[in-house]
């Protein structure tokens, strides 16, 4: 990033807005759009070009094009809900979100940190079979679940068992007394279909920055919880071989686990998965790295910017496209809870119970400091 910026007096203030979602008040593109109405009222000139970002976490499959399909499923804790996951028909592709069935505001004033589970989740991956998928964009933000993936299996007719062959109860905390799976009932169309994980963390399955230690609290689990969580997790590793050191699979509740095993179990190896980070996948989709260099200014914004948005998320993957460019950086976020590199503006939202009143003016305050910051120093 550069922070001196010199704009052509020549030509009109080229800007490019590419937000995450502000979880629970506005979708990514509800955010550009709300944000680029800020910015025309300072600069009605202004070439804006919209880019609504995700990074694996919830609503990451809205990014993508495609027919939206609404069926019933159940949450994390079992109860009917309906669920929506997107359907590109040319690509075979299916984009689900993990949170769109087993995701945590559903299950917020009643968590259910060692019961839930993402069975829901793989009713919409059946379901997206039947239409023709051959491959399964899932991506992994904002689960209320610590299974494992082991709901997805269930749904998908693979059946955890304890040592006397008995089904194990739903949720993760179960998974401690797991000695096998069976697959007797297996989908096998479905369950061999190709996998790609989308995460929004690198964190491992277990140990102290695993899936039950980093994220159990955030899902209602206490400190005992969270042990018993990270023992049962480790334990449906152990019956798997899964190595739960590889980066990523604690997302989503250690969810990759139980798809690494059941895509090797049935291709032989995990060829069939592919573990990336979802915010550079989306910033490559809209085609940011062309973009960024040619833009005078950027904007993007999350709910909370903390140490973990420079990490991975979307504000870092953005400011590292936009490092060593001319573009300045700007960030529009809900809270401000850390300190931001050198050189990129900030906008922490005002006090309003409207979120479109809060990003306009965000986007209104970022230009005129752009433009402030442009006369001092060019």
């Amino acid at each position: 990033m550069d922070s001196s910026p010199t704009t052509p007096a020549t030509r009109s203030l080229r800007i490019l807005i590419a937000p995450d979602s502000f979880k629970g008040t506005a979708t990514a593109t509800q955010a550009a759009e709300y944000l680029a109405e800020g910015v025309h009222s300072e600069d009605p000139e202004a070439e804006i070009t919209l880019a609504p970002m995700a990074d694996g976490g919830e609503g990451t499959a809205d990014t993508f094009d495609g027919q939206r399909i609404t069926l019933p499923t159940v949450d994390a804790a079992g109860r009917l809900t309906e669920a929506t996951y997107v359907f590109d028909r040319e690509s075979r592709t299916a984009y689900i979100d993990v949170a769109a069935a087993s995701g945590l505001p559903a299950v917020l004033n009643n968590p259910v940190p060692l019961s839930g589970d993402t069975y829901g989740t793989g009713v919409l991956i059946a379901d997206a079979e039947t239409r023709g998928a051959q491959r399964i964009v899932l991506c992994l933000g904002g689960s209320a679940t610590t299974d494992g993936g082991t709901g997805i299996l269930a749904a998908l007719g693979a059946e955890p068992l304890d040592a006397a062959g008995f089904s194990l109860p739903k949720g993760g905390a179960s998974l401690v007394d797991l000695a096998t799976i069976d697959t007797a009932q297996l989908n096998i169309k479905a369950a061999a279909l190709d996998f790609v994980l989308l995460t929004d963390v690198i964190s491992p399955a277990t140990g102290e920055l695993g899936a039950a230690h980093v994220y159990g609290p955030q899902k209602g689990a206490d400190s005992e919880q969270v042990k018993l969580l990270d023992a049962a997790i480790s334990r449906l590793c152990e019956v798997t071989e899964v190595n739960p050191e590889i980066p990523g699979t604690g997302a989503a509740g250690a969810l990759p686990v139980g798809l690494l095993w059941l895509s090797t179990l049935l291709h032989g190896s995990s060829d069939h998965i592919h573990l990336i980070p979802g915010a550079p996948l989306i910033a490559r989709s809209r085609g940011l790295e062309e973009l960024i260099p040619d833009s005078d200014l950027v904007i993007t914004g999350e709910g909370a910017l903390d140490e973990q948005s420079f990490r991975g998320k979307v504000v870092g993957t953005i400011a590292g496209l936009a490092e060593g460019t001319a573009a300045t950086l700007a960030v529009a976020a809900g809270k401000v809870n850390s300190a931001a590199p050198a050189g990129v503006l900030i906008a922490e939202l005002i006090d309003s119970p409207d979120v479109a009143v809060q990003l306009r003016e965000a986007g209104a305050r970022l230009l005129r400091d752009y433009r402030r910051i442009s006369t001092v120093q060019g």
